[in-house]
């Protein structure tokens, strides 16, 4: 689930929550280490396993130089608002000021933006024929699933009616983190855009919010279930798992996210491959279009690109794709 988070850009806009901004404030959203805990187990070595073969994990910031033009950057992002990961690293702060443009996965993060691209796709959301949610769930995991929706802002007469996806999507936040960002925390890639902009730097987009919404329909309506109930069957310890999340990042263990998720599922009774579909479709496939959506940018030079940490490592990632191109990418930190 938490991978769909990192993914998921900009979800508490999708839900329109600035707008509902409180007086509150910010909560503190401190779980467990679950990677922790599971140490002196054969999940744990698994784990590790598969992290310390996944190539490119050891940075966040890479440079990418290519002939005599300027250099540009990429940076790998979390898309929650805990402080330990949107203060900027002096690092960060100088490869961005040099910068000519940021450019992020979407453009505009504004709540009409987002509200726009939901009206415009709404077959890609609900159910449009007879079929509803609670027929694909059991009594039970559909009372839960109903009163997450609910909480998230979603009327309980509509939950019945939107599909595994987007349940699924909508679970991808505690609610203390969705607590947070009502009280106006920006997530990275937010803050990140509005620094830009006090510099006088322009903003773009890699993606639309169309083509992210399409990607996670694509995903094959069997895995959407199963991949629903795995988030449902683990949604208690979701704290645990965004805290996992976050010193995972700040550890530059990336390549250890992933597969913590598929063990996280194993261990719920949920097949690690109902997620194969998940990661070439939100993963693998974007990245191609990652890459040729930033040849544009990287052809002037100076361009600062931030994407979710896990488009950066493995064979398929951002990296080494980049490589591929003719690219010299260099790790910073």
């Amino acid at each position: 689930m938490h991978v769909i988070r990192l993914l998921a850009l900009g979800l508490a806009l999708l839900l329109g929550h600035p707008a509902l901004a409180s007086d509150e404030p910010a909560p503190s959203c401190r779980g467990l280490n679950i990677l922790e805990q599971m140490q002196g187990t054969d999940a744990h070595e698994r784990i590790l396993a598969v992290a310390s073969a996944t190539e490119n994990t050891e940075a966040l910031l890479w440079k990418i130089e290519q002939g005599d033009r300027p250099p540009s950057y990429l940076f790998g992002t979390v898309h929650l608002t805990d402080e330990r990961i949107t203060e900027h690293s002096p690092a960060l702060l100088t490869a961005l000021g040099g910068s000519r443009q940021l450019v992020l996965e979407i453009e505009d993060f504004s709540p009409d933006h987002f509200l726009k691209a939901f009206a415009r796709a709404r077959e890609l959301l609900m159910f449009t024929d007879r079929r509803r949610l609670d027929q694909l769930l059991t009594g039970e995991e559909y009372v839960k699933v109903a009163g997450i929706l609910h909480r998230s802002g979603f009327p309980r007469e509509v939950a019945s009616h939107v599909r595994p996806w987007v349940a699924t999507l909508l679970m991808a936040l505690s609610d203390c983190e969705q607590a947070r960002m009502r009280t106006g925390l920006l997530s990275l890639d937010a803050k990140l855009a509005r620094r830009a902009l006090a510099l006088g730097i322009g903003v773009a987009g890699l993606e639309t919010v169309e083509l992210q919404l399409r990607a996670m329909a694509g995903v094959p309506e069997a895995d959407q279930v199963a991949i629903l109930k795995a988030a449902l069957r683990t949604y208690d310890r979701i704290d645990d798992i965004i805290e996992t999340t976050v010193q995972l990042y700040l550890g530059r263990q990336t390549g250890a996210i992933w597969p913590l998720q598929l063990v996280l599922a194993e261990q719920v009774g949920v097949s690690p491959e109902a997620f194969a579909s998940l990661e070439k479709s939100l993963l693998a496939t974007r990245n191609l279009g990652m890459r040729d959506g930033a040849a544009q940018h990287l052809a002037e030079g100076g361009a600062f690109i931030a994407v979710g940490a896990l488009h950066l490592p493995g064979r398929h990632g951002l990296v080494a794709l980049l490589r591929e191109a003719g690219y010299t990418v260099t790790a910073v930190e």
